[in-house]
């Protein structure tokens, strides 16, 4: 949670935008949102080795001046994570990596609610300027073919209808991999998890040349 400490911080931060005015606001970090499911809240993970910790340190190695905020839920839906955007972005982000769909396909839910809740998802971020990340997901092969087929298919279509960056499969060369992922065959272990960041590192390097080339939130008054 924010505590009081966070909220002295933003009280400063603002004081201190305000005295160096457009110098601040630009040397301000690019801040990630990071919303999805427990493979970005880095279910049953030792803290500092879940997915965000990782791609941020990842990406300070090469020279990028980020925070990457996780706001993944454990066992969250599509409809969960529309439930809470908006709540979400009472704090200002330039850029977002959607990690959803996964708990959808798990208890079967229907396609078209999924794409449903993920296109309202896409078109908020898109209209508060946020640059963005979506990262596919696949369908449990148990489902029957229809399922599975509508399932893997909405991800690149809606990343193509919202003109957003997009990473296949969140899991590539993760999943079913039993070394892994946890004894649950589900969740990615430490291993998995910086086989997960290596993947998705080039986009989300992507995603903050697409934020540097945007005029920044606060830097205009």
């Amino acid at each position: 949670g924010w505590g009081p400490v966070n909220a002295i911080w933003l009280i400063l931060s603002v004081f201190l935008a305000g005295i160096n005015g457009i110098e601040a606001a630009a040397a301000k970090p690019a801040r990630i949102l990071a919303i999805g499911t427990s493979l970005t809240q880095g279910y049953n993970l030792p803290p500092g080795t879940e997915f965000t910790t990782i791609l941020q340190a990842r990406l300070k190695a090469k020279g990028y001046d980020v925070l990457v905020i996780n706001a993944g839920v454990s066992g969250d839906t599509s409809a969960g994570g529309l439930a809470r955007l908006d709540w979400t972005l009472a704090q200002p982000f330039d850029g977002a990596i959607v990690e959803l769909g996964s708990n959808d396909a798990l208890r079967g839910l229907e396609v078209a609610q999924t794409r449903s809740n993920l296109d309202a998802i896409l078109a908020a971020l898109n209209k508060r300027g946020i640059a963005v990340l979506l990262t596919g997901m696949k369908s449990p092969r148990n489902l029957g073919p229809e399922y599975v087929a509508a399932f893997d298919a909405l991800y690149p279509e809606l990343a193509k209808k919202h003109g957003v960056l997009f990473y296949p499969f969140f899991l590539e060369g993760v999943a079913a991999n039993l070394k892994l992922n946890q004894a649950d065959g589900i969740h990615p272990n430490e291993q998995g998890t910086l086989v997960i960041v290596r993947g998705i590192l080039p986009y989300a390097q992507k995603l903050i040349e697409q934020i540097k080339a945007k005029p920044r939130a606060g830097a205009t008054h």
